[in-house]
């Protein structure tokens, strides 16, 4: 597959943000596991409430910007390719990585005390039935494997559908996006109730939409560069600003909140996420060169790895400027993303020289 410029960088930037998020989490997760948020949330002071709203809303685009991403170029499938021949080319390079750092997660931590043994050994028995607690980041592997399994399905229709029946999809998504604000103004809506979570609309909502989108822009969206540039700022921008604050105008400091509610418009199916995830995609495909410097090809080809180590290296880090060092916030929370981010790709860029090295990193 040739290689496309924009989406390098795009790689690289959703990468980043991932690690942005982790960071944040730091400051307002309680309970959670290896430096993730848990089910309640507390925010010490008006600083944390800030930049966590500023950094980690913005950064809520990273899942979108990686699904939108593997969609733009996969879907749809080539007509020669069999749909065994697909999932046999996804699935040997995302599989294999995904088990490998499964088994790190569940049995380093015990080795220096930040786990314990008889937790590991029960996400062991478990470990083909979900992520270990250690590892929440691998969440993102069972909807992207989703996405993988349905391309084959959907793509003989994305060759076919016209730009305006892909529109129609589009319309339909949206409006799903939605929900769970209108769910939160006024209750159950289409269909749902305590019996039933399928609503009118299941069918377009989740991340299939952002596959729809994705092949929509690159088959159908023949705007100009200059349009991209105006109207990939906007949407962006909205986009943030509806995300961030979400956050803040419930993240009052000094009490515990419920993660799930003062996170409603950071989920990645909402509309500002896809307002935001939208207009970061027009505004890096206007990088109009033929190819990325080998350094972004590397550090792009790199991104898989970084992702699945970056929770072994983060704690470290935390510790460092959260802990002894006692950064302020605004700066803590990007020097821990940055400092994660070059460890993960020096450990990935020497795990890269190993024989074999595809089947446990994936590049």
């Amino acid at each position: 597959m040739k290689r496309i410029a924009f989406v390098d960088y795009l790689r690289i930037f959703a990468c980043f943000l991932v690690l942005i998020v982790h960071a944040s989490e730091n400051y307002y997760g309680v309970a959670g596991d290896a430096n993730l948020a848990g089910p309640q949330s507390f925010l010490e002071n008006e600083a944390d409430r800030l930049w966590v709203s500023v950094y980690d809303g913005f950064s809520r685009m990273a899942v979108p910007l990686f699904m939108i991403v593997s969609a733009f170029l996969l879907a749809p499938m080539r007509r020669e390719q069999s749909s065994w021949e697909f999932y046999s080319k996804r699935m040997k390079r995302i599989i294999p990585p995904m088990f490998f750092f499964m088994l790190l997660y569940i049995f380093l931590p015990p080795l220096w005390g930040a786990g314990d043994m008889t937790i590991a050994m029960t996400d062991f028995k478990r470990i083909l039935l979900n992520f270990p607690g250690m590892a929440g980041h691998l969440w993102f592997m069972y909807p992207l494997i989703g996405l993988y399994l349905f391309i084959p399905i959907i793509s003989p229709w994305l060759r076919e559908a016209s730009a305006k029946e892909e529109r129609f999809f589009i319309y339909l998504f949206l409006i799903s996006t939605c929900m769970p604000y209108l769910n939160r103004w006024f209750g159950e809506l289409w269909g749902e109730c305590f019996w039933n979570q399928y609503h009118m609309l299941w069918n377009f909502s989740g991340y299939l939409g952002y596959l729809v989108l994705a092949h929509y822009i690159k088959t159908h969206l023949d705007w100009s560069r200059s349009k991209r540039i105006a109207l990939g700022s906007l949407s962006m921008i909205v986009g943030a600003a509806i995300t961030i604050y979400s956050f803040y105008v419930q993240a009052v400091p000094g009490i515990s909140h419920s993660t799930p509610v003062i996170e409603l418009g950071w989920a990645f199916c909402t509309i500002n996420c896809v307002m935001l995830t939208f207009g970061a995609f027009l505004l890096f495909s206007c990088i109009q060169k033929e190819s990325a410097p080998a350094y972004v090809t590397d550090l792009s080809e790199k991104s898989f790895g970084i992702y699945l180590v970056h929770l072994l290296w983060m704690p470290l880090w935390v510790a460092i400027f959260k802990g002894d060092m006692a950064l302020p916030t605004v700066a803590a929370i990007p020097v821990i993303a940055i400092a994660t981010f070059i460890s993960c790709y020096l450990t990935i860029k020497i795990a890269s020289y190993i024989p074999g090295s595809k089947w446990l990193i994936g590049c």
